[in-house]
């Protein structure tokens, strides 16, 4: 008989932060229920594999799904018209200008509802002035016009969420955030979801146990992006789109 998996745990908001191991569970990934958003438990989740996401009115869920998605340098794609709107330019690329502001951004970006409620607004700010939370952000002029924030883990960084508001922007802040986090230290960039767009520029699918022992290898690394260097060049001219 097929042993039953476990159910999520229960966890009581002050406890001292602890996770089930995401091994035991299944692809669904959802392991505990509740606890609260203080930077050790935030910390502690994305250094074992695991993030929250959940809606305004319930307490935090946790998860780590199966399989788990990247982006890294090696399989990223820019599509030869993507590329032509980088040789373009005409925008400015910054990292850290307005964390708060891509993050709000980000969550009234959402048509269906969204994750980034008040209090996790709160939590990520919390996480940004001490470093462990960061945002690279696309101007046009003084217009805002695309970012994405995610946290850091040692050479780990978690990419969240994403907004734009100029065709292509979106995707030149991720093209950007890949080849600067790779070329700082960063060694897994990750995604969670393979949606369809992250798709067109390269995202793969890896188990969650080969996330996990990835994870394991860069989590304690020394990389210091509180001064990163932002750049989106760095591509191979002439792909073909595949859009």
């Amino acid at each position: 008989m097929r042993a039953r998996r476990p159910q999520p745990v229960v966890l009581l908001p002050q406890a001292p932060p602890a996770f089930p191991d995401p091994a035991a569970y299944d692809g669904e990934g959802l392991l505990a229920v509740g606890g609260d958003l203080q930077p050790a438990r935030l910390l502690l989740a994305y250094g074992s594999g695991i993030f929250p996401w959940y809606a305004e009115g319930y307490v935090p869920l946790w998860w780590s799904p199966d399989p788990r998605a990247l982006l890294d340098v090696q399989h990223l794609h820019v599509a030869r018209s993507l590329q032509k709107r980088i040789h373009q330019g005409g925008f400015e690329l910054s990292w850290n200008r307005c964390f708060s502001q891509v993050m709000n951004e980000c969550g009234r970006a959402r048509r269906s509802g969204t994750w980034i409620i008040p209090e996790m607004v709160d939590a990520y700010e919390h996480l940004h002035r001490l470093g462990h939370a960061h945002s690279l952000e696309v101007w046009v002029g003084p217009e805002l016009v695309a970012g994405v924030y995610g946290v850091q883990i040692g050479g780990l960084f978690a990419a969240e969420s994403k907004f734009h508001r100029r065709t292509d922007m979106s995707k030149v802040a991720l093209v950007a955030l890949v080849r600067s986090l790779f070329a700082a230290g960063i060694q897994l960039l990750d995604v969670q979801f393979a949606s369809a767009h992250l798709r067109t520029l390269g995202a793969f699918e890896v188990p969650r146990q080969e996330y996990l022992r990835r994870l394991a290898v860069v989590r304690d690394l020394n990389v210091d992006l509180s001064r990163l260097e932002v750049a989106v060049d760095g591509g191979v001219d002439g792909e073909p789109d595949g859009e």
